[in-house]
């Protein structure tokens, strides 16, 4: 239990959003205290409708002092004034009445403490999908996807049942708790200690079983979790899965979760009918004492109780039900906000690695490039991609960088981007250390086009005009197109630019993907460009015109080619040869032929599988 209430402490975080909706809160509990208010005053009136109706057949004295709230008593003063079948058509009207009075409180309300929590539902949101997009590149490898969208989406949505639901039910509890027993206590303390005598039972048996429910609910969560992720992975890999003949193990592993989930949600419901009968058993049973030492006392003249005492008692009790019901369930929607809310802060708690400077500086970039003594460790994995690297690129250079897989050539260009830092030395530009400069500045002057091509769900002409940097007409993204000799393709598609790739660009082949990165990276027109092994999808045709088109392209660009492939066709200032994350070989296509060294080595590989293949 103490660890329970301990958690509440994380939803300390949602103060900022009650102090900005304060308006809207106040309001709201306003609402719901004059709402109950308006609901207890029905049992009073109908209270001395059975005294009105006792007068009239003489059971009752025709002097009668009444106990009750003083705008009944105000009502009941006019009543008085007229006959018996007037006064109940009177109380008739007056109980529609204040039904209808509380139904437009509780509207309010509603529109009030509900809409708040959307209202705070859609800021949290913004503030955590603004924070993701602040951390840093380390942050997204060692979180999936999955946990982020959970996080967004799932825990929120607890959260906005506390922010809610919660918070809406505690105060009609407390408040309707308060008035009702406030009246039951002024017309008969004893009769009143006896009916809620269960209650405080029926809150507890009420608690255990929705702790029991809330424990089976956050396993079928899981579970539903994991069938989701199984169901979403088989429709991504569906080629993969039917390529390979594995349908039939699929639906088997899928058939096998959704059998777990099945007979958890089934224990769930099992437990779940538990709930509703204990909850009748027990509001029965404060019914039955109601009626039954209420009305051995107006048998026998005690405690001044009569038949309309136990009318009032009775309707309090049922009024009492929800509310008392709802203890648990509030409880169990509070400890889960608290989890949730525990989750999300330690998002939100998290710190990107890779931050603007203080006082950041935000130069034109010319294209001078300096690694200074560079090494770098993937703080993730613990492997060093760069040991000791040292390059001086000069503005307008082309610079080739070839290399094996996994021998740090991609860290080069995260590098220069500054997703990360390196570990030790330092990266310039124009003689100015990344880390002084700007972050968006400077991304938004380098283009980039990334080994693992990424297209939204959009048109082609969105893809490629996708740089805040780049130019909104279409006329651009077309000669970006041409550029990277995708143009033709694209005419040919019925809608042209305005065709939609669909969801990561599934609809396009491998080497349409990556032309269309490469014209999102030429229509950014930047001064700095950085393409690492774009082609590897391309034919040896489109990659010569690629190439050609590139070569016209970069005349006055700095450009760094990171590649497993070696272009002869491709004129390079520099190729620099990396091999375990030192350079090797440094010098141009000659030079390195001439060496007879590694680079030699990897022209022959080369030649050798093209001569193989044609």
């Amino acid at each position: 239990m103490p660890l329970k209430f301990l958690r509440l402490k994380h939803l300390k975080a949602l103060e900022s959003y009650f102090w900005k909706y304060r308006y809207r809160l106040f309001l709201g509990i306003l609402f719901i205290v004059v709402s109950n208010y308006f609901a207890v005053l029905a049992p009073q009136v109908t209270g001395y409708v059975f005294d009105v109706v006792q007068r009239s057949f003489g059971i009752e004295p025709q002097k009668t002092t009444f106990t009750y709230d003083w705008l009944v008593n105000w009502f009941i003063q006019y009543a008085e004034q007229h006959k018996t079948i007037s006064v109940i058509a009177l109380c008739g009207i007056t109980i529609l009445v204040l039904a209808l009075i509380r139904g437009i409180f509780m509207f309010l309300m509603r529109q009030t403490i509900i809409v708040m929590s959307r209202h705070i539902e859609f800021d949290q949101k913004n503030q955590i999908f603004q924070h993701y997009l602040t951390l840093d590149t380390n942050f997204y490898k060692t979180h999936s996807t999955g946990d982020l969208m959970n996080r967004m989406a799932e825990d929120v949505s607890r959260v906005r049942m506390f922010t809610g639901p919660a918070i809406m039910y505690f105060i009609n509890l407390v408040s309707l708790i308060s008035l009702s027993v406030y009246y039951m206590v002024k017309k008969d303390p004893l009769l009143t200690l006896y009916v809620l005598a269960p209650l405080p039972i029926l809150a507890v048996t009420i608690y255990v079983v929705n702790t029991i429910i809330n424990k089976k609910s956050e396993r079928i969560q899981a579970l539903l979790s994991d069938l989701t992720t199984n169901a979403q992975e088989s429709y991504s890999g569906i080629r993969v899965i039917k390529s390979f003949v594995q349908e039939k193990a699929m639906f088997e592993f899928f058939d096998k979760n959704s059998e777990e989930y099945k007979q958890n949600a089934i224990g769930l419901a099992k437990t779940e009918a538990l709930y509703f009968p204990s909850m009748t058993l027990l509001i029965g049973l404060s019914t039955l004492l109601t009626i039954m030492i209420g009305g051995i006392y107006a048998i026998y003249g005690q405690h001044n109780i009569k038949m309309s005492t136990i009318a009032e008692f009775v309707m309090y009790i049922n009024m009492l039900t929800f509310p008392v019901g709802a203890i648990g369930w509030t409880a169990s929607m509070i400890q889960r906000a608290a989890a949730s809310q525990k989750r999300i802060n330690e998002f939100l708690h998290t710190e990107p690695a890779i931050v603007n400077p203080a006082n950041a500086v935000k130069p034109a970039l010319q294209g001078s490039i300096v690694f200074d003594n560079v090494d770098f460790v993937y703080p993730n994995t613990g492997i060093q991609a760069l040991t000791h690297f040292n390059l001086q690129i000069k503005k307008g250079q082309k610079i080739a960088i070839i290399g094996h897989t996994g021998s740090g050539k991609t860290t080069i260009a995260q590098l220069l981007l500054r997703m990360y830092d390196p570990t030790v030395g330092s990266v310039r530009i124009d003689g100015i250390d990344l880390r002084q400069m700007d972050l968006q500045e400077l991304r938004r002057q380098i283009s980039y086009v990334p080994q693992d091509v990424f297209l939204f769900s959009d048109t082609i002409n969105n893809n490629i005009l996708f740089s805040p940097a780049g130019s909104t007409e279409n006329e651009t993204a077309v000669k970006a197109a041409r550029y990277a000799s995708v143009e033709r393709e694209i005419e040919n598609f019925h809608d042209k630019y305005e065709t939609m790739v669909g969801e990561r660009g599934v609809t396009l082949s491998g080497g349409q993907k990556q032309r269309i990165s490469i014209a999102r990276a030429l229509a950014k027109d930047p001064q700095i460009v950085v393409f690492d092994d774009c082609l590897s999808a391309v034919d040896a045709r489109t990659e010569k015109e690629i190439l050609g088109n590139l070569s016209i392209y970069l005349q006055h660009k700095t450009a760094i080619i990171i590649t497993h492939r070696i272009f002869t066709l491709f004129d390079f200032d520099t190729i620099v040869v990396l091999d375990e994350g030192k350079i090797v070989e440094t010098g141009t296509h000659n030079e390195l032929l001439s060496l007879n060294g590694y680079y030699a080595y990897l022209y022959e590989q080369q030649l050798q599988q093209e001569r193989e293949e044609g």
